[in-house]
């Protein structure tokens, strides 16, 4: 019973936070409200007994693509009156992807709920979420993580490539150069004569 009232509450949250991403006029209160969505949605993840994907979506998420929008958002100089005259603009095509998107999920629950399917399998007591996960995704889908993994690699070559702009200002040490001097190139001996008093 608890955990279906706090089930209940991290929906609202969810719901709630989710509404305020697009609703918010300030982009880095809606950055904050979807930090505020994930870890929503990981504790729902918890409640599920799937550890593995809630910490995999704090730390995926939160931790690095969020604060990255956080901080480009905050260093970007957004004219908020632009992004406002587009919005009605874009609301009716919003809305119909909108409803899409609810009428999928709709479609799902109501399968799950008067379905033929059980609501949930029964799992032996050392049922382990991350285990099992790392036994499917190793085993019958290690084809597929390979290709992912590989097609990853090759963007981060490709942005780091595209990025990657030699600074003519930038200062570096070449430490070959810096083995080969003699004392006889920096320092200078001046033979000067004595100085006296007049």
């Amino acid at each position: 019973m608890f955990e279906t009232w706090l089930f209940l509450l991290f929906g609202a949250v969810l719901l709630v936070s989710g509404v305020l991403v697009i609703t918010a006029r300030n982009p880095v209160h809606g950055v904050l409200f979807l930090v505020l969505a994930f870890f929503t949605a990981a504790g729902i993840w918890l409640l599920l007994r799937a550890e593995f994907l809630a910490i995999a979506l704090v730390v995926v998420y939160v931790g690095a693509v969020m604060v990255l929008f956080l901080f480009v958002v905050m260093m970007l100089d957004i004219n908020l009156e632009r992004v406002r005259e587009g919005f009605w603009r874009n609301l009716p095509l919003a809305l119909i992807v909108g409803g899409i998107m609810v009428f999928e999920m709709t479609a799902v629950l109501l399968n799950r709920i008067y379905g033929t399917r059980p609501l949930a399998t029964p799992v032996p007591a050392d049922y382990s979420n991350t285990k099992e996960l790392g036994r499917v995704l190793y085993t019958q889908y290690a084809f597929a993580f390979e290709i992912a993994a590989v097609l990853l690699l090759v963007a981060i070559i490709a942005a780091i490539a595209l990025t990657l702009r030699r600074r003519k200002d930038s200062r570096s040490q070449d430490p070959s150069a810096q083995v080969k001097v003699r004392r006889e190139d920096r320092v200078q001996l001046i033979s000067m004569p004595p100085e006296t008093e007049k």
